[in-house]
C-alpha cells in the first residue's frame, strides 16, 4: 500500500482519503483505526455522565436490559446499544459472545472450558466466557 502524507498549514485538523478500487479487510481496519483513534465513549455513573478513551475500557457486556462497561477498578453503565459500541470502540475490541465485548490489550489469560467455549480472564480480574460461535476468530486472533 502506497502512503503519502501532505504537510499545510491551511489545514487545521489532519483527514485522510484512502483511494482504492474495492473495500477490503486491510482497508476496513484502517479505517476504523482512524476513525476510532479520536472516539470519546460517554457512559454514566448514578446521575453524572463520564467520558472514557476506548483504550480505558476493559470489557462490555450487556446485563439486564442495559449496557455495562467495565473499566480498571470500576462500572459504568450506558444506554448505547452493543452493537453500535463495537463500531465505535474499533479494532481493538473483539466480541466473544452474544452480549460481551472485550478490549484485547487487555487480556491476562485464556483457559479451556466446558462443552468447546473458554475461559477468559482480563486484567482487572473480570472474566467471561467465549462462545463456540466466536471461538474461530479469537483463535486466529491468537494465531492458533
Amino acid at each position: 500500500m502506497k502512503v503519502k502524507i501532505q504537510i499545510s498549514e491551511d489545514i487545521k485538523e489532519p483527514y485522510a482519503i484512502i483511494y482504492c478500487d474495492k473495500m477490503t479487510n486491510e482497508i476496513q481496519q484502517i479505517a476504523d483505526q482512524l476513525s476510532a483513534s479520536d472516539s470519546i465513549i460517554t457512559v454514566t455513573d448514578g446521575e453524572q455522565m463520564i467520558p472514557l478513551k476506548p483504550e480505558e475500557i476493559y470489557m462490555l457486556r450487556a446485563e439486564n436490559e442495559q449496557l455495562t462497561v467495565y473499566c480498571e477498578h470500576t462500572s459504568y453503565t450506558t444506554r448505547k446499544p452493543l452493537y453500535k459500541m463495537e463500531e465505535l470502540l474499533g479494532r481493538n475490541f473483539m466480541r466473544i459472545s452474544k452480549s460481551t465485548i472485550i478490549n484485547l490489550k487487555e487480556i491476562s489469560s485464556v483457559e479451556p472450558y466446558f462443552n468447546g467455549t473458554m475461559l477468559l480472564i482480563l486484567k482487572n480480574g473480570s472474566k467471561d466466557y467465549i462462545s463456540r460461535k466466536y471461538l474461530p476468530e479469537f483463535k486466529k486472533y491468537l494465531g492458533l
